[in-house]
């Protein structure tokens, strides 16, 4: 007796990228079929706006049960105005942390942001300035609230038009305990877990390793966004142990420099 012949759909959804292509199509179709519905619905409701198709600009893919973030840049952004909300410092210096921290923050304490490719931002209580990070234009012992934050493992890659160099976080981090006053904090994030080079993207660091890199200061905090922090969200005070055994986790430091 002969095996009767699998239907066609069954056979081309073995071919490599036939369901992507199979649930773009869908997915144009239905766009299709709303915008008809939404241009009558509108046109029997006055037309307020021109509905034209050549207007369209379709987004196929945000029809999800819950909005998607970027765990690292949400959870570190929103741990660290946490910490300044509790420290009221008089006045804030970033090293090139993301942008929508230091634009928020600079509106209830002003803000002097460092970078190495300065962005155009005008805001009230924000300063802008290009810097190096590895040779930073401050004065020793001079900054009381200090962050940097998802930056230092970058230093040295070249990614962002940096030079090339082996030992650039190092260089970036010592000028960031040079430039530290007596008493003053440091918010530093970086990704943890089992140390890695990732060319030309990233470094990955253990617990151990930022910890003996800060020698000398205190550690007042720490935070892990762990790999399944949609799940888990903010963890605070884990082990070093946990941390490490993360496979691309976000490891948020409080330094504080004691005074002498």
């Amino acid at each position: 007796m002969k095996t009767p012949l699998r239907p066609f759909w069954q056979l081309a959804f073995r071919i490599p990228g036939f369901r992507v292509l199979w649930k773009r199509a869908s997915q144009n179709l239905a766009f299709r079929r709303e915008f008809v519905r939404f241009a009558a619905l509108s046109r029997a409701s006055g037309s307020r706006f021109p509905v034209r198709w050549e207007d369209r600009k379709a987004f196929l893919d945000d029809k999800t049960d819950s909005t998607s973030f970027d765990t690292h840049y949400v959870y570190h952004c929103a741990w660290a105005a946490r910490v300044l909300a509790k420290t009221r410092p008089k006045s804030h210096v970033d090293i090139s942390s993301s942008l929508n921290f230091s634009t928020i923050v600079s509106a209830f304490v002003p803000v002097r942001f460092y970078d190495f490719r300065p962005p155009r931002l005008i805001l009230p209580g924000l300063e802008v300035q290009r810097a190096d990070l590895c040779a930073l234009p401050l004065p020793t012992a001079s900054i009381q609230s200090l962050s940097c934050m998802h930056v230092v493992e970058h230093i040295g890659l070249g990614r962002y038009g940096d030079p090339l160099d082996p030992d650039g976080d190092l260089k970036a981090i010592a000028e960031l305990k040079r430039v530290m006053a007596s008493g003053g904090s440091l918010l530093f994030v970086v990704p943890v877990g089992k140390p890695k080079l990732v060319f030309n993207g990233h470094r990955i660091y253990s617990h151990r390793q930022i910890r003996e890199y800060f020698g000398g200061l205190d550690l007042k905090q720490f935070v892990l966004i762990p790999d399944n922090a949609a799940e888990t969200g903010i963890l605070y005070d884990p082990t070093e142990e946990r941390a490490d055994a993360q496979r691309y986790g976000c490891g948020c430091f409080w330094f504080q420099k004691l005074s002498s």
